[in-house]
């Protein structure tokens, strides 16, 4: 068996961690085809296969999953330590990456972030928006900001941007067709524009009051899957959307909407950014974990 050194397991560990030579060669700055060639050599080397892979999908096998485990943790203890180094520097820096869903990234996380690069000029950040709940780490981010009870139960979690809640609106064009519902049941009988997640599900409209909690599943003509368009449909008269107050209230205080049920709509906890536990974090997140807590 010929020798494989650290630059080989960082190949190996990079398409394991990923489970994808694709995302795993955009990491690392190669080909695919010449990331599968690199495993192809190291699996020839060690005499061994450590992965299997179809054209649907990468899986460790049982001797890649082993020297997955005894390799990846000593692979962090040498990211740690060259992260220590940062303390020297005098300023944090390096690269963040942060997965976030389309409406934190717009209300909350990029104002932020630009905040924090003002006031941390050696730290780059970058946001990767996407609506799917997605496998943060396996995505190769420091971070994601989700609603709290998105939050995995593994993860720690640091509240990012105020309270939030939800409003329930049309324009007055639509109400001079529709009367107005005076409770979220009445929602069944009117044309809703309704929100299907990435994942292909509904969402249901939640609402409160007086302890009583109901989720609606409301029905409509119109489907969306981004809450911007949900807005210009609600301006166009289409029917009565679900949005963030946030996204609403410029309109409302315009007149071009009109909101309703606003006495079911109570506040929410609002978003969190939300990382895995590890001994030591990197400066640049660390910096940011405490600038949220200033700025939040």
């Amino acid at each position: 068996m010929r020798k494989i050194g650290p630059a080989d397991l960082a190949i190996f560990l990079a398409i394991a961690q990923h489970s994808s030579f694709r995302k795993a060669a955009v990491e690392l700055g190669v080909t695919a085809s010449a990331l599968s060639h690199a495993l192809r050599t190291i699996e020839e080397r060690l005499e061994i296969r450590l992965v299997n892979r179809t054209t649907r999908s990468v899986a460790l096998t049982d001797a890649g999953q082993q020297l997955f485990s005894r390799v990846n943790p000593a692979f962090l203890d040498i990211e740690d330590a060259l992260e220590d180094l940062n303390a020297f520097r005098g300023q944090p820096s390096g690269k963040l990456r942060i997965n976030a869903a389309r409406a934190a990234a717009k209300l909350v996380l990029l104002p932020i972030v630009s905040k924090f690069l003002q006031a941390y000029p050696g730290v780059e950040v970058e946001l990767l928006v996407n609506d799917a709940l997605v496998d943060m780490v396996a995505e190769g981010c420091d971070a994601g900001v989700r609603f709290g009870e998105m939050v995995a139960a593994d993860m720690i979690a640091v509240p990012i941007g105020p309270r939030h809640r939800f409003a329930v609106v049309a324009s007055p064009d639509y109400f001079e067709r529709h009367p107005v519902p005076a409770t979220p049941h009445e929602l069944s009988t009117q044309p809703c524009i309704r929100y299907r997640f990435a994942g292909g599900s509904f969402y249901r409209w939640e609402f409160e009051k007086g302890g009583i909690e109901l989720e609606i599943e409301v029905a409509g003509p119109l489907t969306l899957g981004d809450q911007d368009l949900m807005v210009g449909a609600a301006l166009d008269g289409s029917g009565l959307a679900y949005l963030f107050e946030q996204q609403a209230e410029a309109h409302i205080a315009e007149g071009r909407l009109k909101r309703v049920l606003e006495d079911w709509c109570p506040y929410y906890p609002g978003f969190f950014l939300y990382y895995p536990s590890r001994r030591q974090l990197p400066t640049a997140m660390r910096a940011f974990i405490d600038f949220l807590k200033v700025h939040r």
